[in-house]
């Protein structure tokens, strides 16, 4: 698989703008909980193969603590700038979004970002917070240092404070989403509105869901269809619209999930997916957030 071009589908977003649908993730297994400044040179090497496989859609946050290692591999990779799509996300420095961008885009080697994202609704239960930051989203994304801006971990009651005072419709909203977490009224609720939607976390139901619900028709899938149950999962969010998010440090694996973009799931099979996964609740992120009942 390493030497097969396999492309990799966009998603037009309501700014027309287009996102490649499966991304490769600098967060996770990746992420840095002591100094900063310490480069991880697993993780620059890692992200240079995911490169050298054509994933050109490259998800990062200034709280993985990882920028610097993805625009190292960005500058070594060989790919030229405008073939890739770079995304990261604001948290720490969410009082100061454009110093935030602007030291984002010093720790990524480039001028602009592709897609700017503010990473979670937690730093305030104000709506006029949110509106303040938002507005400060869409003077970045008019300054041309991001094409596209939308949200990370948000809420529909989230979404509603931004939109009550929004120009710019956020593009996307960047959500754990799996087939043991499948937020229905939340992905009605983005399709209403015109906003996208981006998976993370997308293969738990093979990894912390492991012996659940979903495991036989997960199995039987990927039997069909001479892949691994964690390619199903990928390309049932692909043929559901959403862009999956995945990671690995290992080029045989990152190969293999390309695989997902070479098949479709029909609408049934994704069905069957859908009804084995509501029999489970599983959250893996933000659980402090979020108690053990609330689906949303």
């Amino acid at each position: 698989m390493a030497n097969i071009h396999t492309p990799i589908p966009k998603l037009k977003l309501n700014d027309g703008t287009s996102i490649p649908m499966l991304a490769y993730g600098t967060g996770t297994a990746w992420y840095k909980a002591g100094d900063e400044s310490k480069l991880d040179q697993n993780c620059i090497d890692a992200a240079k193969i995911a490169i050298k496989l054509d994933y050109t859609h490259l998800d990062g946050a200034e709280v993985y603590k990882t920028e610097t290692e993805l625009g190292t591999a960005i500058k070594e990779g060989g790919v030229p700038r405008e073939k890739l799509y770079i995304v990261t996300k604001v948290l720490p420095n969410i009082a100061d979004i454009p110093a935030a961008l602007e030291t984002s885009l010093k720790k990524l080697g480039v001028d602009h970002v592709d897609l700017y994202l503010i990473h979670a609704p937690f730093f305030s239960d104000k709506k006029e917070d949110h509106q303040a930051k938002w507005a400060q989203m869409e003077d970045l994304r008019a300054r041309g240092l991001t094409k596209s801006i939308g949200v990370s971990n948000y809420l529909p009651e989230h979404l509603d404070w931004i939109l009550e005072t929004a120009k710019v419709i956020p593009a996307i909203n960047q959500i754990e989403f799996h087939p043991y977490l499948q937020h229905p009224d939340m992905i009605k609720y983005h399709k209403e509105k015109g906003i996208a939607t981006s998976a993370y976390g997308s293969l738990a139901a093979v990894t912390k869901g492991a012996g659940g619900p979903a495991d036989e028709i997960l199995k039987s899938l990927a039997h069909k269809y001479a892949v691994s149950p964690g390619e199903i999962c990928l390309r049932w969010c692909v043929d559901q619209d959403i862009v999956a998010i995945t990671t690995s440090g290992k080029e045989q694996r990152l190969s293999d999930y390309l695989r997902a973009m070479t098949f479709k799931l029909t609408p049934r099979e994704v069905a069957n997916i859908n009804e084995a996964g509501a029999k489970k609740h599983l959250r893996g992120f933000w659980t402090h957030k979020y108690p053990e009942t609330d689906h949303r």
